[in-house]
């Protein structure tokens, strides 16, 4: 009898979750203006960028490296050259996979040779968090500007695209921040995938 009572309010909380989710709309240009791409060349900019509570990236970095640095040796420093590292290692090729899984049609990648170049600027990174009692999910924010020549032609805003793991094993925070760019390089095709 109890679970008759528990599941509508599991669906309700579901459905408001999802309500607040990633968003992504067109801020500038025309998306008509893509149509019939068949190559993109990527590229990444995480300039001006702000992590959680931190308007700049570098503040962030500042207080993590003596946080861990002060709780044992070393620990942070390790920890600097890793967020840097996830950006090539882990960040633009789960958005890449999954951009390319669901945008079939369209040749992309950092060494596509192509006329058309989608810029995907990180502007927001909350890193979120797993201490086995508590979750926070990592959340990006991208603006993907797409440019010809000197033209700009459209920029897309990508807001609040989550990364965690289903099962809660997402105690890593590169790994949460991964499946963020994975969501969005799998919304971004399908968005793109209206103007065919």
């Amino acid at each position: 009898m109890k679970i008759n009572k528990v599941l509508p309010v599991c669906f309700a909380l579901l459905f408001a979750s999802s309500a607040y989710g990633q968003k992504i709309k067109v801020t500038s240009g025309q998306l008509s203006t893509l149509k019939g791409i068949k190559a993109l060349k990527i590229e990444y900019d995480y300039s001006d960028l702000a992590v959680g509570k931190f308007d700049n990236e570098e503040d962030y970095i500042n207080k993590r490296v003596t946080e861990m640095n002060d709780k044992e040796p070393g620990t942070g420093d390790s920890w600097k050259i890793k967020w840097f590292d996830d950006r090539t290692y882990r960040f633009e090729p789960k958005f890449e996979e999954l951009f390319s899984k669901y945008a079939e049609s369209i040749e992309s990648g950092q060494k596509v040779n192509a006329e058309i170049i989608m810029n995907v600027h990180t502007i927001f990174i909350e890193p979120g968090y797993n201490v086995g009692i508590s979750r926070m999910p990592a959340s990006i924010n991208l603006d993907v500007t797409f440019i010809k020549g000197d033209e700009e032609l459209a920029v897309i805003s990508i807001t609040k695209s989550p990364g965690s793991d289903a099962m809660g094993y997402d105690f890593d925070t590169g790994y949460r921040i991964s499946e963020a760019y994975a969501k969005a390089g799998k919304s971004l095709a399908k968005y793109l995938d209206k103007i065919k």
